[in-house]
């Protein structure tokens, strides 16, 4: 890690709050190896998080967006999606906050195992997730299904 932004006092993580919706987004969409869709909506998001109260965060230093990570559960495993630093906040900690905190309230609810999306051909992100530990899965294939109106 070549800087210590955890650790400055003016870092602070926070739950995502339906307010914070403009800023991550942003974020996420100036996220390479990040993809967004329709799931993404402010209507569908501010749905996620009541659903999954306290559970998705936001990194923030002094007033400034600096990561955001969206978890849930289903009761039994845990699932983690659109993980994004901002580019000048990277390999200071900032993503392995957002993930530990994440790992962490799960555990209290009881979760267990967790899952994390990561689309094939983002190697940089497959990486990342490799080093913190986490295992790739070839014995399942993700299969989805548009639901009509």
């Amino acid at each position: 890690m070549k800087g210590t932004l955890v650790h400055d006092p003016e870092f602070a993580i926070r739950p995502f709050q339906k307010e914070d919706y403009d800023l991550v987004l942003s974020l996420w969409r100036s996220s390479p190896g990040l993809s967004l869709s329709e799931a993404d909506s402010r209507t569908n998001l501010e749905r996620y998080l009541v659903r999954n109260p306290g559970l998705s965060l936001t990194a923030w230093h002094r007033d400034r967006l600096v990561g955001a990570i969206l978890c849930g559960h289903d009761g039994r495993r845990g699932f983690l999606h659109h993980v994004a630093v901002a580019p000048g906040y990277r390999r200071q900690g900032v993503a392995s906050c957002l993930i530990e905190g994440c790992l962490s309230a799960l555990s209290r609810d009881g979760i267990r195992r967790c899952h994390v999306f990561v689309l094939t051909d983002n190697n940089e992100g497959r990486a990342f997730w490799r080093k913190m530990k986490w295992k790739d899965r070839n014995d399942i294939a993700l299969m989805t299904r548009q639901i009509e109106k």
